[in-house]
């Protein structure tokens, strides 16, 4: 459970008073390039309907053995597309603990990959985006009481209010400096960078993109006192450019939105993890963890490619089992 401390304060911003009102995800303006969906809602929703149908049809297989590692945004009831609601993912990880699943925060899932012996059956990886107040509000209790633990990736101007994120008409609010800093230390979640502005670093010049991978880093670790050894690429667009900054900035491992299994040969900065949608259903969710989608939705690149600017991602250094 939360310590003292932090259930004060998030009583405190969980009031009406300090809570915006939210909107539906908008479409970024022309110039903010490198937010937003995938794919449109809709049809993302259908395809996935149909590869867990298909999933289903053969007999529930089981992909390779590795670990993969899910992606969430925010947990709230409010109607954004971004957001799965607190009783979905409270049945989500109840679903988790009935299998006998172990869910583990990012640090933990490289120490498993680096070690020496087999990588253990049934273990998930579970990470957050961006760093949402309902995250703690609304995840946080269910991941305690479960023993599972969590990695949010924070975007360190937002968290302090000095940026927005661009595709909010109104933003929901996300975890202060406070927070964040209290909620490390109590260990349920672990805090790791996710730029300074959540920019399409596809898109920006050379200095700019070191400068949003670098000063990220830093600013976590002087308010952590800790070294932050995590990054995940905003709305997950990287190139071997991007790859390469994020090694050189020192950090140990970095996260796309590519799905699919992580093994030991596993690139550590092309880390795969599949994304946990507000429409899915369980039988969605069943088939995400279990392999089911570990192969992008069809269209996928060709929509990333016309929106975004990505090609297809960097040849991987080596790569993991089908």
């Amino acid at each position: 459970m939360y310590g003292s401390a932090y259930e004060g304060r998030i009583s405190a911003v969980s009031s009406p008073a300090h809570r915006p009102g939210v909107t539906a995800t908008e479409k970024a303006p022309p110039g903010m390039r490198g937010v937003g969906p995938t794919l449109p809602y809709p049809l993302k929703a259908a395809l996935t309907r149909g590869r867990s149908a298909a999933w289903m049809l053969r007999g529930r297989p089981r992909r390779a053995e590795g670990l993969r590692i899910l992606l969430y945004h925010r947990i709230a009831d409010d109607g954004d597309p971004l957001a799965v609601t607190p009783r979905r993912f409270r049945e989500q990880m109840d679903l988790l603990g009935a299998q006998g699943y172990r869910a583990v925060d990012l640090d933990e899932i490289l120490a498993l990959l680096d070690g020496d012996g087999p990588l253990p059956p049934r273990t998930i990886g579970l990470t957050f985006d961006d760093g949402f107040t309902d995250v703690a509000e609304n995840a946080h209790p269910v991941l305690a009481r479960h023993g599972f633990t969590a990695t949010v990736f924070v975007t360190t101007g937002v968290t302090d209010g000095r940026h927005p994120f661009p595709w909010y008409r109104d933003q929901p609010p996300v975890l202060d400096w406070d927070d964040v800093v209290a909620l490390d230390r109590e260990g349920v979640l672990r805090f790791e960078a996710h730029t300074v502005t959540h920019p399409n670093l596809l898109t920006t010049d050379h200095a700019t993109a070191e400068r949003e991978i670098e000063r990220s880093r830093e600013e976590l670790e002087e308010h952590l006192g800790r070294p932050v050894t995590a990054f995940a690429y905003p709305a997950g667009l990287y190139g071997d450019r991007e790859r390469r900054l994020v090694a050189e900035a020192g950090y140990a491992a970095a996260v796309t939105c590519e799905p699919g299994l992580n093994v030991a040969q596993t690139d550590r900065f092309a880390l795969r993890r599949r994304q946990i949608d507000s429409r899915d259903t369980l039988l969605d969710f069943r088939a995400k963890v279990a392999g089911g989608h570990d192969t992008p939705l069809p269209f996928r690149g060709h929509y990333r490619r016309l929106r975004y600017g990505m090609g297809p991602p960097p040849a991987a250094r080596e790569s993991s089992p089908a």
